[in-house]
């Protein structure tokens, strides 16, 4: 977690979609695609190469860009993953994103059940120091953030139509680049995720386009 003095700035992009996280000037982007309910992404961001990614952030090697689907809410039924995005963005209004970012995925709920409630959503939002208080609260009663969530789902498909392979997720775009599928498997290997964003930092011209 994104902890301490090295932790990094964090904010909504001009897009109105996009969470941003890191030092603007570092020099590899990744924008991730997730959805909170899939737990593909939830292998990421636990057990995969997450982690190392929110490392090399708080290092200032890396930015990370955000943008969230809830197309699991139609396609398994139910609202959870609308009330994840929420309150993620309510979140980021405390300053308090990557933190409660990453403990949604450690507590994510079974894909089928829409287990991401308003209860559940808040009682892991009081493990954050800081983050539970009458704004935050109110938000996630609410989905204050509905709007943000709908530009978000949008935001994901138009990059899914755009997107030479389309879009699953998760999915990475390093320094604008897809990761193809041959490449795909480094999502869950820390190590060669690691070396390769370093290697997109030192030696770009390694990798094709």
């Amino acid at each position: 977690m994104y902890e301490g003095p090295a932790k990094p700035p964090e904010k909504l992009d001009a897009d109105g979609t996009t969470i941003v996280v890191g030092d603007p000037e570092a020099p590899v982007k990744v924008h991730l695609y997730e959805d909170p309910r899939c737990p593909v992404c939830q292998e990421f961001e636990v057990t995969g190469s997450g982690p190392a990614l929110r490392t090399l952030t708080r290092r200032r090697e890396v930015k990370t860009e955000y943008t969230f689907a809830s197309f699991l809410d139609e396609k398994v039924g139910g609202g959870g993953s609308k009330r994840a995005v929420n309150a993620l963005r309510a979140a980021l209004e405390a300053g308090k994103f990557a933190e409660y970012h990453a403990l949604l995925y450690r507590h994510q709920p079974a894909e089928a059940v829409d287990g991401y409630t308003n209860a559940l959503l808040l009682k892991l939002a009081g493990k954050v120091p800081g983050l539970r208080g009458p704004a935050f609260d109110s938000a996630v009663k609410t989905m204050k953030y509905r709007e943000f969530v709908d530009r978000s789902e949008r935001a994901f498909d138009r990059a899914d139509a755009d997107a030479p392979r389309g879009l699953g997720t998760p999915t990475a775009f390093v320094n604008g680049v897809q990761l193809t599928e041959e490449y795909s498997g480094m999502l869950y290997d820390p190590k060669v995720f690691t070396r390769y964003l370093r290697l997109m930092r030192y030696q770009p011209e390694q990798w094709p386009s």
